[in-house]
């Protein structure tokens, strides 16, 4: 029943009455439910005039009048107050029968319980971010792949999908505000962070995929974003970009990631580049094979970082943790961080 509530509820107050007679309860009810939704999260505004949500909430009844035309990324969205995870939430309705997620389907949370990054990392949801999961359903995925929508998703495909993820933040990120704005002082960390150019993580991608021999029946693309504030070391979008609000955000990141995940490895890759604070630094990474120290000169065309060790022997780095050695560069002439 509180979801039910939730569904009903926008950024301009309704009184308890009014809601009350949607959902078939009396006002008292429509309390107790107001309430059990701030416990869990949402963030509700409670005043004489009645209930809204917090202006710029990423509710769908919110970010649905956001999203660019004819596309389907967020079309079917789910938001919740505290989950387990919203990478689990999207494989939990993918797998429900009769109505699965579709392709493009979106999960939003306020909180996690069970958040996690990559490498099991926990995932901290307590600091006005936004957290969201996005399915993405292999063209070889039952009859609920999504149409024409869904593309196969080979694994040499899989390694750029964070890549191609972490150009659509940044491009999200850097649209983000009202009027004229100012270049973004923010950069790409291989392999998928986003960070400000003085180094503190302003963003982080998960990918998590259930293969199937060459190919994986579907993905989940999970990202979060601080944006009205940080934990201690790291960075907010308002920061850069004061007026933003969550739901204008994920609309713009929904739009820039449906376009960069259906875009060619080239097209990736260079637009990668662009963005990179990686690029040109000097890096220690720490692979399964041990740790790696050098110059990080490039990406090859799967989207491993090449490195150069002092030697001058390239390294290719699969997976791994980087860190930048020294002080990040500012923006070059090209606008972009310098590489």
């Amino acid at each position: 029943m509180s979801q039910r509530l939730l569904s009903l509820l926008t950024d301009l107050p309704q009184s308890g009455k009014r809601l009350g007679a949607a959902l078939g309860v009396g006002r008292v009810t429509v309390n107790t439910l107001a309430h059990k939704l701030t416990a869990q999260g949402v963030p509700l505004v409670i005043t004489r005039g009645g209930y809204a949500l917090e202006p710029g909430t990423p509710a769908p009844q919110l970010v649905e009048p956001l999203l660019a035309g004819g596309g389907g990324f967020g079309r079917a969205m789910r938001y919740l107050g505290t989950v387990d995870s919203t990478q689990d939430e999207v494989r939990r309705w993918a797998d429900e029968p009769g109505h699965p997620a579709p392709h493009g389907a979106v999960v939003v949370a306020e909180q996690q319980s069970q958040g996690r990054g990559r490498r099991g990392r926990v995932w901290d949801t307590t600091h006005g971010t936004l957290v969201f999961s996005v399915l993405l359903r292999g063209a070889g995925d039952g009859a609920h792949a999504g149409g024409a929508q869904a593309g196969p998703l080979a694994l040499g495909r899989l390694a750029l999908l964070p890549l191609a993820a972490g150009v659509a933040v940044y491009d999200a990120c850097a649209a983000a505000g009202t009027g004229t704005t100012p270049p973004i002082a923010i950069g790409l960390k291989w392999p998928n962070d986003l960070l400000s150019t003085d180094g503190r993580k302003l963003a982080g991608i998960l990918l998590e995929a259930d293969l199937r021999g060459e190919e994986a029946r579907r993905a989940i693309l999970g990202i979060g974003l601080n944006v009205a504030s940080a934990p201690p070391g790291a960075a907010h979008l308002r920061e850069f970009r004061p007026s933003v609000t969550r739901a204008a955000v994920l609309a713009a990141l929904l739009a820039a990631l449906e376009h960069w995940l259906a875009q060619p490895a080239e097209a990736v890759l260079s637009a990668w580049k662009e963005r990179s604070l990686t690029l040109g630094q000097r890096v220690e990474v720490g692979t399964p094979r041990g740790p790696v120290t050098g110059i990080a000169r490039d990406l090859d065309a799967q989207g491993s970082l090449l490195v150069e060790a002092p030697d001058g022997v390239i390294h290719t780095v699969y997976a791994g943790d980087v860190q930048l050695v020294g002080w990040l560069q500012p923006a070059g002439a090209s606008g972009g961080p310098a590489s």
